[in-house]
């Protein structure tokens, strides 16, 4: 089975806007990346997307490959120009370096609002870079949204697939 995004983790980002990507992100960046072997430094894909996003979403290179290929099997059209805008124009290719560390470049750093520190929250198949006061919000939002379902609530019912536990 691949690794997975897991985990919410604060790292702080230096003036020049580097970054440590937490040692377990950089297990499963390597393992989706094809042409990465044992001192190699792994590349990734950050989405920063529209105005509205207020996150930067972080794909290991297969991962990004998937979407392409959906995206290059839509037919032409606004949808499909969206997406093309959202997941490569507003996207950069980028590589760890030998430290474990990315550098943020200024449009990511003033799409945030950077102030020294970073939430990354890991999504699974992708992983998410938060300014930590705008995490805090939006984590409290999802709870509460939650809590609205009731005691009792077991949020695995909403898997489209049964499991085992």
């Amino acid at each position: 089975m691949a690794r997975r995004f897991r985990g919410e983790i604060v790292q702080k980002v230096d003036g020049k806007g580097r970054v440590s990507i937490p040692a377990p992100f950089r297990r499963v960046l390597e393992e989706g990346d094809p042409d990465w072997t044992d001192g190699l430094r792994p590349e990734l894909i950050l989405v920063y997307g529209g105005q509205s996003q207020k996150y930067i979403e972080g794909y290991s290179v297969r991962a990004m490959d998937d979407i392409e290929e959906a995206i290059e099997s839509m037919p032409y059209g606004d949808d499909r120009s969206a997406m093309e805008m959202n997941y490569s124009t507003k996207s950069l290719q980028i590589n760890i370096d030998d430290t474990g560390r990315i550098i943020l470049n200024p449009v990511i750093v003033e799409k945030l609002s950077l102030n020294g520190e970073v939430v990354f929250a890991g999504t699974v198949k992708t992983f998410q870079i938060w300014r930590p006061d705008v995490y805090k919000i939006y984590s409290e939002q999802r709870e509460a949204s939650l809590a609205e379902r009731g005691v009792g609530f077991d949020l695995r019912q909403v898997l489209n697939k049964p499991i085992g536990i």
